[in-house]
């Protein structure tokens, strides 16, 4: 179930979209007090912003730049001031979408689905031969999940971000949950244990090389 964090201080609009985003499966948080909103999104996960902009405590527009300075989430706006100065003020901003008020719920609800479909779209990524859901913690080769560890997975997906850069074991820990006082000789039986679950061959290696003397490249 998807969570949209809604911030609308007009109670009766606020109750109208939650209920209407509710019959469609979305968990809807409501806040009033745009300050309130920016605390839970401190603490909590979300995947979609819908703001209005004439708020109290602060206005919209710096409440869109603090979200999108604070979070890489998107956000519509959903505002009476339905001019196209104030659109263009939106977008520039990093909004992804507006309404202008009034418009039917239905409305917002296929926007909602369109950004978040795009969002996935983007979030699944094929690199090389393979299969890449960074925030499901899925990696596929050939159509074949492959089952990393933890720790496995952070240092897969550092070598891969990295493909074609020489990383060193010391940048593998630091850029990973690893403890600082690591050994080099753990991250080597990483990388062993990745190398047999993606079927490489270090002797003759397709993806990821080991550097002599330094660490190891994704190929």
């Amino acid at each position: 179930m998807s969570r949209v964090l809604l911030i609308e201080d007009d109670i009766e609009m606020q109750n109208l979209i939650k209920d209407y985003l509710s019959n469609y499966q979305y968990e809807v948080f409501s806040f009033e007090k745009p300050k309130e909103a920016l605390q839970a999104l401190e603490k909590e996960s979300f995947d979609i912003v819908v703001l209005d902009l004439m708020l109290p405590q602060m206005d919209g527009f710096d409440i869109c730049k603090e979200i999108k300075r604070k979070k890489d989430i998107p956000i519509i706006i959903s505002s009476a001031r339905g001019d196209i100065g104030n659109k263009i003020m939106g977008f520039e901003l990093g909004a992804d979408d507006y309404l202008a008020k009034p418009y039917e719920p239905r409305e917002l609800v296929l926007r909602i689905e369109a950004i978040l479909r795009r969002v996935k779209k983007e979030e699944a990524l094929k690199i090389s031969d393979f299969y890449i859901d960074e925030k499901n913690r899925l990696v596929k080769l050939d159509d074949y999940e492959i089952d990393f560890t933890k720790i496995e997975l952070e240092i897969f997906l550092y070598l891969i971000k990295n493909r074609g850069k020489v990383l060193s074991r010391e940048q593998i820990i630091n850029s990973t949950s690893l403890p600082p006082d690591t050994k080099n000789r753990t991250i080597d039986m990483h990388i062993s244990n990745i190398r047999f679950k993606i079927g490489d061959d270090s002797k003759n290696p397709k993806y990821i090389k080991s550097v002599w003397g330094i660490g190891y490249k994704f190929i």
